[in-house]
């Protein structure tokens, strides 16, 4: 049991109705998890509203609500705050509720477009191999030391992260790298929380369906930097054209990491082939096991933070030599046949741009490449003819199809990406709504030494239709097939 007035501490009440020395057993956001003794806040979200549910809260045995706007009726025995914000009383208490885990742990925060699952994923990697005790919040999973939990969002809501961070801290976890999404600070789940450090990787078109524009999705990201304290640090990509700005109104101490112009950190691309990248960082030349320019950021925003974090230079560069790709991210596999099958997240225009370029950069042009994409159902429209025209412009053969359609037809979706082929690229294309019948129709279309890339699902081992998940894996599927059809 919890003290109601310390779990309260930081957070922005308007208005007290009650007794704030009451005992409370846990808080909860979800009125159908309400239990005796508990606090309810109700949150304003997207589909519902939580205030709709405080009565019932109560009548489950809520002895606190906490709340934007306080109800009609006012219930004998019950405690109200009225806060400004619900999503930030709850982000706010869950880091009292237990115990503050942030601020007993080197919190690294990253954000941007493309890239935060790598950059989280290889920090956890690089530092465990140096035999420090590390933790992680990723969108394809969460690592207490090397114990693992499923992940549901990007960033989970906050009393989730409180829970593993303070899992983490009781396990002596040193550090912990964390994913931080747009949606995650617009939801304000990420309030509370003591960063030592923030990175930003890029900024390109995504989650338009949930921010109103462009500009609203750049300012959410910069906001995270406006909030770092002092003594925290800002690591930036100087070579994207929003990288400087998110560094304008820090407090931290701002450092910044480029291939192209100047900045703190610099790297160079010697060689660029399937097999991996040589780099030069510092003038120290290192081989590396992933793959293209996007890589190349990724790894130098991995040494730069390893190098923030007082961790040894040469040391750090030996050990990003050993770095494994991480699942669904330029993931590849050769069959028998020589033909090379790669299975990648890249799920925005930028990052199909980035993986198809790196693929033609790699390849000798003798050999076809044929892409598989497809767009999300009820998420940004925007992007379908956007990524139509970059899948069309840049592969020798492309099969438009399904990604997760949820509630969408999926002719739909795949209508709407078809508008930005160019018409000179209408013969090169093909539509097949079923996802596996179209990984299997690449296979079929490729011969000896061609390139096969699926693109858009990466990491994820489902599809998920009408409300239903259906077991689904791109990289099993696609060595599934070309193994078949080799027999």
């Amino acid at each position: 049991m919890k003290i109601l007035k310390d779990i309260l501490y930081k957070v922005t009440i308007e208005k007290v109705i009650g007794n704030t020395g009451v005992s409370v057993n846990q808080i909860v956001f979800d009125s159908r998890k309400v239990t005796k003794n508990d606090v309810f806040i109700a949150i304003k979200g997207v589909v519902s509203n939580g205030h709709d549910y405080i009565s019932k809260a109560i009548e489950l045995g809520a002895n606190t609500i906490v709340c934007e706007d306080l109800p009609d009726e006012i219930r004998k025995g019950t405690t109200y705050i009225q806060v400004a914000s619900s999503s930030s009383a709850l982000a706010i208490m869950a880091s009292n509720y237990f115990d503050n885990p942030s601020e007993k742990i080197t919190l690294i925060g990253v954000t941007g477009t493309n890239g935060k699952t790598t950059v989280t994923s290889l920090l956890y990697q690089l530092f465990k191999d140096r035999g420090n005790r590390v933790g992680l919040l990723s969108t394809v999973k969460i690592l207490v030391n090397e114990t693992e939990y499923t992940a549901t969002h990007t960033t989970p809501d906050p009393l989730t992260i409180n829970y593993y961070l303070k899992e983490m801290v009781d396990q002596g976890v040193e550090y912990c790298f964390m994913e931080v999404s747009s949606h995650g600070i617009h939801q304000k789940r990420t309030d509370g929380l003591d960063f030592n450090g923030g990175i930003f990787t890029n900024l390109s078109h995504d989650h338009l369906d949930y921010h109103s524009d462009f500009d609203e999705y750049r300012d959410i990201k910069k906001s995270f930097f406006d909030e770092l304290p002092k003594t925290a640090f800002a690591l930036t990509n100087a070579d994207d054209k929003n990288g400087p700005l998110m560094l304008q109104n820090t407090l931290a101490k701002k450092y910044t990491y480029a291939l192209k112009t100047y900045a703190d950190f610099k790297a160079q691309i010697l060689e660029n082939q399937f097999t991996g990248l040589l780099l030069k960082i510092d003038n120290n030349e290192v081989w590396v096991k992933l793959i293209g320019n996007f890589n190349a950021y990724n790894l130098l925003a991995i040494y730069a933070t390893a190098t923030l974090l007082g961790k040894d230079s040469l040391e750090t560069l030996q050990q990003m030599s050993k770095l494994e790709n991480v699942n669904g991210r330029f993931q590849y596999s050769i069959s028998e046949r020589n033909i090379t099958s790669i299975v990648d997240y890249a799920h925005t225009p930028d990052a199909l741009k980035n993986v198809l370029e790196t693929i033609n950069t790699i390849r000798t042009g003798n050999e076809e490449l044929i892409t598989v994409v497809g767009c999300g159902g009820d998420r940004d429209a925007e992007k379908r003819p956007k990524m139509g025209k970059i899948a069309a412009s840049l592969s020798t053969k492309v099969i438009f199809t399904s990604d997760n359609p949820r509630s969408e037809d999926p002719e739909t979706i795949i209508h709407a990406i078809e508008k930005g082929v160019p018409p000179e690229h209408y013969k090169k294309t093909l539509s097949i709504s079923d996802r596996k019948q179209a990984i299997k129709t690449a296979c079929q279309l490729a011969e000896d030494g061609d390139i096969i890339l699926v693109a858009g699902k990466g990491h994820e081992s489902y599809q998920e239709i009408n409300g239903d998940r259906f077991d689904f894996d791109d990289f099993k599927i696609v060595n599934q097939i070309l193994n078949a059809l080799n027999k």
